[in-house]
């Protein structure tokens, strides 16, 4: 894995009969960064993520990696797959093989690498994911939260630069969330670069060191605090100010905050908050 910068301009982009759900779209996506993509349903989230990926070709503008355009030609896209991974919403959509082990050794097998090499690659994506006990286990007999960890395993063992993940934490329960979330962590230790897709802005909020929203056609990109506290931005894009923002202002308000930067989660706010004074007896 290496640092590369993805990016796309200039995006024009729908399906056959309707409206452009991207119109002029533009996103900057640096190394090693964590971008969280938000914005209402049929927003152009996922079109956005398949025009990165090369899965859907634009009617209009480029998708780059360092300045490099991409082309959609079968060289072109063979190349762009071993730096770009998208992993989809439903895990059923990807997982197909009998076992975990045979699905997380596909795209491996597909580069044409040797037998061992293959091995590596499974080992060492399962444990990022945190699912190596379950290589033998059928793919039919996980759990939910469980295929979307071993549907992003096989994303990962293509040791790509940059993950795109449309909704990987959609349908999970919190403890499933969490796992979902170390496992990220860890992939960015190892240098890759994660965007993802989530209505969660609280997540967002927290999570991401960028965030991306799309609305009007378009996207807006900048930190978490700033995108995440303009109210007029939110309203437009249908989505709701993150509870820890909301809370936060009105605490600084009442005096219970100092000046700065709101807490991004409930654990700083709370220790961002004044001690109680000593009751005496």
């Amino acid at each position: 894995m290496s640092h590369r910068t993805l990016a796309a301009s200039g995006l024009v982009a729908g399906y056959p009969g309707t409206a452009p759900v991207l119109d002029g779209a533009a996103v900057r996506i640096p190394p090693n960064r964590r971008l969280a993509l938000l914005g209402a349903n049929g927003s152009g989230k996922t079109t956005l993520l398949r025009c990165l990926s090369g899965a859907l070709r634009p009617v209009a503008g480029a998708v780059t990696v360092d300045g490099e355009p991409l082309t959609h030609t079968r060289r072109g896209l063979r190349a762009h797959r071993q730096v770009v991974q998208l992993v989809l919403q439903d895990p059923d959509d990807q997982l197909f093989s009998a076992s975990v082990g045979q699905d997380v050794s596909f795209g491996p097998l597909n580069l044409g690498l040797d037998e061992s090499a293959v091995r590596a690659r499974v080992a060492e994506a399962l444990d990022l994911l945190g699912v190596d006990h379950l290589a033998a286990r059928p793919t039919h007999q996980l759990s939910y939260g469980e295929r979307k960890r071993v549907a992003i395993a096989g994303a990962v063992a293509m040791r790509p630069c940059l993950l795109l993940l449309d909704e990987p934490t959609a349908g999970l329960d919190p403890t499933a969330v969490a796992d979902t979330l170390a496992a990220l962590a860890r992939l960015q230790e190892h240098d890759s670069t994660v965007v993802m897709s989530t209505h969660d802005v609280d997540l967002a909020l927290r999570w991401a060191d960028e965030v991306a929203v799309v609305v009007d056609r378009a996207v807006v990109q900048g930190p978490p605090e700033e995108i995440l506290g303009n109210t007029r931005l939110l309203r437009r894009a249908r989505l709701d100010r993150p509870w820890v923002l909301t809370v936060g202002a009105r605490l600084r308000e009442l005096g219970l905050l100092a000046p700065g930067a709101l807490p991004r989660d409930t654990d700083r706010l709370l220790a961002a908050l004044p001690e109680a004074p000593a009751v005496r007896s």
